[in-house]
């Protein structure tokens, strides 16, 4: 049936007295005069208005017109589908506005902020739907027994909430085909009923609490299923063979089971048709992976990471349709066998995490592969690495001990376009193919020489160019200003190389660039421009140049322009650098940090928050006052320069600080009081300063080891022995200009009568300062890496979400 789309976009609900419509072949502005269709009638309006009213929706994209809203039938004028989703916070009431609408078809509710709410009961009352999505809410409490009541149900996610109790009732709903229940905390065991629906065929149960043994009746031979996921409960029993039973599965999924026993994948020989299969995090019976044991002949993937596996897959051998194979994180030793590459359609190979030590055949095994991306990361891998695959997309091979030059065809293969050689001990030059990638991870080897500063082709094609990491090599020359050709630019990191140049503020013309690494290097000069003209970086929010030779001072508006001082998020209140939610790339930018005082690598580097780091450099005057206007800051190091004036009060407006270090500089007055009040501050350091007077009391500051206060003559208080109330030193403070609207520590000894004396100390303290933010990087030996099972479940994840437009 037709139906026009009734812009009830919130905000136009609550601002406008009346609305526009949009068919489903048209857009229509709010303001637009509509003719020939049919309003949405007036009484609908109102109960929309009134359903929206329940809630607080000030977190709603106001202007996301195409998929949050509410759609009228043409002709009846009664709304039979509404959309809104990541936008609502409050209580789903038991007798909300929402069950009066009785014409609804399709009610997609997910990724909202349902506080305390249970599912009413009254949902049975909507017996027109077709559609019920209410995935991650938080909801709480047992599914109503009057769900059943949805006989033209056809899909039903209530995915990622808390929901308890027995499994739904759901048995008597025909046309049901899609149901997702994962990620809740459903227990007991799922019906044998459910098998046999006619026309189910995506059943999502993953992640609760569910036990078995379950079964399958005989009739499951008319079974609907093909998409089948068990993983992570806790079932017992044999469960691979009801499971048998189900010959027009094409995708299982059985990661996780927590199983006591090993499983036999001869049991599932019987499914002709499957095409997926996830086994990760099972114990796998050791003759069912023997080259002649009979398992599923057409997989198309097959997963089985975390599986204790000891020895390589021989079974692999009969399955000519195998595209993608992950057996990452096991216990596999020795080498990879010449004939995994032979297999026709391989093309996605995940053999991470294991002890392989080499690769079988001749160094050109690889060459002639349909391999299009290959991880073989954190392995024993030694010696020259294999000449890539002609088809290669995308290439790890970080932490192994691979040595010599890294292959020049790395350059000769057009579709590469993520290369990560890191922690390895590879030497000779940089590629000067770089700019050709779109990631380029090649930290932490004995590379020498100046990276590539001209690219032909790219100097009038432009390079893809996002990720560049040469970290920890012996790196020598200047920064290439071809990296200005590189418009896609996120990601730099030279630090612990050899490179002497200026400060790049002609970096400041990428749009995109968010993280810049320099440190420990050979940088010298000032990092501002004359006339004290504000850096501006438009999204740049990591800056790390510590431990370099840059001199002078920073203007006070020196960070005004950062525009990424506040970060948006995403649904789980982050936002990745890479493609973390890519199904293809499984890379992580990575950066060594120095952070509360600790030198850590931290992976999957988030732009939900901002950090600096200028310390170790020659930098004097004040700390800028703009440092203020960081919002998004967490940690700043600023130690061993030569800052003088007093800590900026603004400071206690980055209210995101975790990690403050101002430790070796010159700085004066006192500590603002307002930093106590920094609820996230978990780490400071002041030591070897000029400060004076009373350490702020609170939480941030008392737990605080006495190392971060010492070398201040002036200051007192805990966590420092002794009581700020003791007579003074004998020491004069100069008394600061009145313009800067602080009055430094006076004492006032008043003696009245013999043996009685009176010690009044009176300080006060006003400082006025705003500043911005920055922070550190800095290097660790270990390092984390990638999940590679990520891959497919990012898959599995998108398999899921397809089903929100079926």
């Amino acid at each position: 049936m037709p139906e026009t789309l009734l812009r009830l976009h919130f905000l136009s609900l609550l601002l406008l007295s009346s609305c526009a419509f949009l068919s489903s072949s048209s857009t229509i502005d709010v303001d637009d005069v509509v003719v020939g269709l049919v309003a949405c009638l007036p009484r609908q309006i109102e109960a929309f208005t009134q359903f929206t009213n329940e809630f607080d929706t000030r977190s709603c994209n106001h202007s996301d017109y195409s998929n949050n809203g509410a759609w009228c039938d043409n002709s009846t004028g009664a709304v039979t589908k509404i959309h809104l989703t990541g936008c609502l916070s409050g209580t789903l009431k038991p007798n909300s506005s929402l069950f009066g609408f009785q014409q609804l078809r399709h009610l997609v509710l997910s990724n909202n902020n349902f506080i305390s709410s249970t599912l009413p009961s009254k949902f049975g009352n909507l017996n027109r739907l077709e559609v019920l999505i209410l995935s991650s809410n938080g909801l709480l409490g047992e599914v109503p027994s009057s769900i059943s009541n949805l006989s033209q149900l056809s899909i039903l996610k209530l995915s990622k909430n808390k929901l308890i109790g027995s499994f739904p009732l759901i048995s008597n709903l025909t046309k049901l085909s899609v149901l997702s229940l994962s990620q809740n905390l459903f227990t007991g065991t799922i019906p044998s009923s459910i098998f046999t629906m006619p026309s189910l065929f995506y059943l999502n149960v993953n992640d609760n609490h569910l036990t078995g043994p379950h079964e399958v009746p005989d009739s499951s031979t008319s079974s609907s299923l093909e998409f089948l996921n068990l993983g992570k409960n806790q079932f017992e029993g044999k469960i691979l063979e009801p499971i048998s039973k189900l010959i027009n599965l094409k995708r299982l999924d059985l990661s996780f089971l927590n199983i006591s026993y090993p499983i036999d994948l001869r049991l599932l020989s019987s499914l002709k048709s499957l095409l997926d299969l996830y086994l990760s995090g099972n114990s796998l019976l050791a003759t069912s992976l023997s080259a002649d044991s009979d398992i599923p002949p057409n997989l198309e993937t097959l997963v089985m990471s975390y599986c204790d596996l000891n020895e390589f897959p021989n079974v692999l051998k009969t399955l000519n349709n195998l595209r993608g194979l992950s057996i990452s994180s096991n216990r596999i030793k020795g080498k990879v066998p010449e004939w995994l590459w032979t297999l026709p359609s391989l093309s996605t190979v995940l053999l991470g995490n294991n002890y392989f030590n080499g690769f079988q055949g001749t160094r050109k095994v690889l060459v002639d592969s349909s391999v299009q991306m290959l991880d073989i990361q954190s392995n024993h891998f030694e010696g020259e690495i294999p000449l890539p695959p002609l088809s290669l997309n995308a290439f790890y091979a970080r932490n192994n001990t691979f040595t010599g030059n890294i292959p020049l065809s790395f350059c000769n293969r057009t579709s590469l376009t993520v290369l990560d050689l890191s922690y390895n001990n590879f030497t000779g030059p940089i590629l000067q193919c770089l700019n050709d990638f779109k990631i380029v991870k090649l930290r932490k080897n004995n590379l020498e020489g100046n990276l590539p500063d001209s690219i032909p082709d790219m100097l009038y094609n432009g390079s893809l160019l996002r990720t560049l990491d040469v970290g920890y090599n012996q790196l020598t020359g200047k920064l290439p200003r071809s990296l200005l050709n590189c418009s896609s630019l996120r990601f730099v990191s030279v630090d612990n190389n050899k490179i002497k140049d200026t400060f790049p503020f002609w970096l400041k013309a990428l749009p995109g660039l968010q993280v810049l690494t320099l440190r420990s290097n050979k940088f010298y000069g000032p990092i501002s421009l004359p006339a004290e003209v504000p850096l501006a970086f438009p999204k740049l929010h990591i800056l790390e140049i510590s431990d370099n030779n840059f001199t002078g001072s920073l203007p006070s508006n020196y960070f005004v322009n950062w525009k990424a001082s506040s970060l948006e998020t995403n649904d789980d209140g982050r936002i990745y650098m890479g493609d973390y939610n890519n199904a293809y790339y499984i890379y992580e930018d990575t950066m060594d940090l120095q952070y509360k005082g600790l030198f850590m690598e931290q992976g999957k580097v988030l732009t939900s928050y901002a950090t600096i780091d200028f310390s170790g450099n020659r930098f004097e005057g004040q700390i800028p006052e703009s440092i203020g206007l960081l919002k998004a800051l967490i940690a700043l190091n600023l130690s061993n320069n030569g800052f003088t004036g007093h800590i900026p009060l603004s400071m206690e407006n980055v209210t995101e600080l975790e990690s403050l270090d101002l430790s070796g500089n010159k700085l004066s007055g006192t500590i603002p009081k307002g930093l106590a009040r920094l609820s996230f501050l978990a780490y400071i350091s002041v030591a070897h300063n000029q400060l004076i007077g009373e350490i702020p009391q609170g939480p941030q500051f008392s737990g605080q080891a006495e190392t971060s206060f010492e070398g201040n003559a002036g200051l007192c208080g805990l966590p420092l022995q002794g009581s700020c109330f003791a007579p003074p030193p004998t020491q004069q403070f100069e008394e600061e200009d009145e313009e800067e609207g602080v009055l430094n520590w006076k004492a006032v000894v008043i003696g009245y009568g013999p043996g009685l004396l009176f010690g009044l100390v009176i300080a006060h303290v006003i400082a006025s300062y705003m500043p911005k933010w920055f922070v550190k990087i800095v290097g660790p030996d270990k390092h984390k890496e990638a999940d590679p099972a990520s891959l497919f479940d990012s898959l599995d994840s998108r398999w899921d979400s397809s089903s929100n437009h079926m």
